[in-house]
């Protein structure tokens, strides 16, 4: 087995790769920019190497550099983990000619399965079933209409080079195909260095489902079942899960073993996925295979047992599989969902800066976090928004959905925006969890983007009977600091009014220590829990059944967050309740005469000059975000009257582009 492996990538794949070497025994080698320097993966190593500026081509895509620290820390091997030189087959060919062991496929398997034509045309000949579609790559926007017209619309237009929805756009006619091709050429240049992209034909509301492969240097290869990566947005996955709700063991076992005679055609080891298209009859389709890592591997984990990349380190140094096909178990479901730091209520804008607060779920057996940063930490807007994942184990479906829920309310994070309440409000949906999915749901049920009224319903009697509970123990806190009362056994307090929005209630309270005897008119509500007043969330059980929120006191109102929604409830005394009137909201700033940047990020282009007349739906610019590019459109008939911003500049959130007359 290796001493020291050089892990080439970052964040929560880092460290989740560390986890494996360091209870392995193995020592671990970090490699970071300047941007990373206080990351946690750095802290974690036991020996770390700054190999570049913030930039990702001038640091984890610099091949030179990462040989550079393979031979200045003396590692015998490097995991790529997913991402930047995961799947280049020149790294690895230059880690074999340095001497050192790439953990994952040979040279070969990275080539043919990271360029989308090539991989399709070897599924073709393996008989493995595909999407229709001509399978070269386009060479300009003429011939990708007539592709798309001879396969027929919808099509896909896709980077051969691509991955993690980047380079994708679908066509429904002729514009749309000129377009998308414009947009995911410079989409799949930016982020691979390879602007080839070929059309296919796109498969109406289909479902994402994928098999992890795993195979040796004897020819032993094996499938540890599917994930179901349906719910995606933009073709980015959201949440994952594993085994699929869909599958029956037929067509299980049919894309298995379609898997494996792939995995085998091109000569694969180490771990590895093979993604399928389904449609709504189980027809699947061969879409691509990853020559890595997968993000959502801990549901595979979780179902197998096996951990992922303690085999990959062991099929590296030779050894062979100890199991066969018969041997792999499929127990209990496990659910994935991504954390990142974007803003839903402002169509996902992406967020960076420091993270004030961040306390994840308590871990156990039925709950997983594998992150990469910590309180304090920097979200950077040179990398992936990604904060963390949440992994849930359940016996079923059912349970893993409820560990899941409950685990979205506990992860606190202060700093930045970030996806929680859409994650929760896509785990409460009944789509979701009917098991009613495929890749366009988001799309279908948020077809103007998320909003407030979107977020998980809010239960008011919880909320009513937290706010009420939390407001009597600082009512205690400040009856013993007068010396109102001597000791802390009982307190009773009445005649208290809990505004949750426009509605009001009447409660009385009697407070036991750990209990809260609420009445609400005639009901009683008993909340148990051994909260002390600053903690940021409140775990307990109402009526038996437990919860978790997240409380801050704000000026006059407690701000509670439940299901990712948060809402200031105010408790009072009846007579300030009468007085109380609702504040007005603050008018909203005039911003129809301007063009703001809906996120950090660069601005690629402009499409108008000063002064000239402007349609509504006109291009105006593209600001280029974690190395996705956004249109930016006008939205009414105008003028424009100055340009604030050139190419090539560094845009803050709301800054000025451009103004209108």
């Amino acid at each position: 087995m290796f001493k020291k492996i050089l892990i080439a990538n970052r964040g929560e794949i880092a460290c989740r790769i560390m986890r494996t070497a360091q209870r392995m025994g193995i020592k671990t080698v970090a490699v970071y920019s300047e941007a990373d320097a206080n990351a946690l993966h750095v802290e974690m190593a036991d020996e770390a190497v700054l190999i570049g500026p913030p930039s990702a081509a001038e640091s984890y895509l610099d091949i030179k550099k990462v040989l550079a620290a393979v031979a200045q820390t003396g590692a015998d091997a490097v995991h790529p983990g997913y991402g930047f030189l995961s799947e280049n087959a020149a790294f690895a060919k230059a880690l074999k000619k340095a001497g050192v062991a790439f953990i994952g496929p040979g040279t070969h398997a990275i080539t043919v399965m990271g360029d989308k034509i090539e991989s399709k045309k070897l599924a073709v000949t393996a008989g493995v079933n595909t999407v229709p579609g001509d399978g070269g790559a386009v060479k300009n926007a003429a011939e990708a209409v007539r592709v798309a017209k001879k396969i027929g619309y919808p099509v896909m237009l896709k980077a051969s080079a691509g991955g993690g929805g980047k380079g994708m756009r679908v066509a429904r006619n002729d514009d749309e195909c000129r377009e998308g091709l414009m947009r995911a050429q410079g989409e799949a240049a930016t982020a691979f260095g390879d602007d080839r992209v070929f059309v296919e034909k796109y498969i109406e509301n289909p479902r994402h489902i994928e098999i992890q492969i795993l195979a040796d240097g004897a020819g032993n290869t094996v499938y540890l079942h599917e994930r179901e990566c349906s719910i995606q947005r933009r073709h980015q996955k959201v949440i994952e899960e594993a085994p699929s709700a869909f599958l029956d063991p037929d067509t299980r076992r049919a894309m298995g073993e379609q898997a494996v005679v792939l995995a085998r055609a091109v000569k694969y080891q180490s771990a590895g996925t093979v993604e399928f298209i389904v449609d709504g009859n189980r027809n699947f389709y061969f879409l691509e295979m990853n020559t890595r890592l997968q993000v959502e591997h801990p549901v595979t984990e979780k179902i197998t047992g096996l951990d992922l990349v303690e085999w990959m380190f062991r099929i590296a140094a030779g050894e062979n599989l100890p199991f066969t096909q018969s041997q792999i178990p499929l127990q209990g479901w496990a659910i994935e969902a991504r954390i990142y730091a974007e803003n839903p209520l402002r169509n996902f804008l992406p967020s960076s800066g420091r993270l004030i607060r961040y306390s994840p779920p308590r871990q156990d057996d039925t709950l997983r976090v594998d992150t990469g940063v910590e309180e304090g930490g920097e979200i950077s807007i040179h990398y992936d928004p990604m904060i963390a994942k949440v992994i849930s184990y359940g016996a079923n479906r059912e349970e893993a959905t409820k560990r899941m829920s409950v685990a979205l309310d506990e992860f606190y994070i202060r700093g930045v925006a970030h996806n929680i309440g859409f994650l929760a409000a896509l785990m409460a949906h009944p789509r979701f969890i009917e098991g009613r999915i495929s890749t366009d749901l988001i799309a279908e049920e948020y077809p103007d983007g998320f909003h407030a009224q979107d977020l998980a319903p809010e239960n008011p009697k919880l909320l009513v009977a937290v706010a009420s509970a939390v407001h009597c123990a600082y009512q205690e806190r400040a009856a013993l600091i007068s010396g109102q009362i001597a000791g802390r056994t009982r307190v009773v307090a009445g005649d208290w009014v809990v505004m949750v929005g426009a509605e009001s209630s009447a409660v009385s309270v009697v407070m036991d220590e750990g209990s809260y005897r609420i009445t609400l008119g005639r009901e009683t509500l008993v909340v148990e829990t051994a909260w002390k007043l600053g903690e940021p969330l409140f775990r307990g059980h109402l009526d038996g059944t437990p919860f978790c929120l997240q409380v801050e006191r704000t000026a006059i109102a407690y701000r509670l967050t439940h299901g990712g929604a948060e809402t200031d409830v105010l408790v009072m005394h009846p007579r300030a309740a009468e007085l109380q009137a609702l504040m007005l909201e603050k008018t909203p700033t005039d911003t129809s005469k301007s063009l703001l940047s809906p996120m950090p990020g660069l601005l690629v282009s402009v499409a108008v000059s000063e002064g000239q007349d402007i349609k509504a739906g006109d291009e105006l610019a593209v600001v280029e975000a974690m190395k996705m590019e956004n249109v930016l459109r006008s939205e009414r008939d105008a003028t424009v009257a100055a340009i604030k911003a050139v190419p090539g500049d560094t845009l803050a959130v709301d800054q000025i582009i451009m103004e209108f007359e």
